[in-house]
């Protein structure tokens, strides 16, 4: 009968042990982006991200600046989710929940004085 393994580490091979991790972040840049799109496939989830510059409301279109795009095997992007989910759970319960509901833009009504 197999041994049941409830709340305990998976035991690793005698010898083994966890590599420690070294970032390398020597060729690493960074990129604002305001918006994200993704796409999948079986192999693949690609991440689109890039800035929407129009600063006003009521166009027919709107153009998106693609900056950057990554590509992730299904694993590394559940890991993603996981993290990122996490990530936004702390900030929610430290500032509040964040709405991400399109918002429209402010109309601003110009009154008249009267002379």
């Amino acid at each position: 009968m197999a041994e049941e393994n409830r709340g305990e580490r998976p035991r690793q091979p005698a010898g083994t042990a966890t590599p420690n991790i070294r970032w390398d972040d020597t060729q690493m840049r960074s990129a604002y982006a305001n918006v994200c799109n993704v796409a999948s496939t079986r192999e693949e989830v690609v991440l689109l991200f890039g800035v929407n510059q129009t600063w006003q409301g009521g166009q027919n279109e709107v153009t998106v600046q693609l900056t950057d795009r990554i590509i992730l095997n299904p694993f590394a992007a559940k890991r993603l989710h996981v993290l990122l989910t996490n990530v936004l759970r702390e900030y929610e319960t430290r500032f509040g929940a964040l709405g991400i509901e399109a918002r429209r833009p402010e109309v601003v009504e110009e009154q008249a004085s009267a002379d």
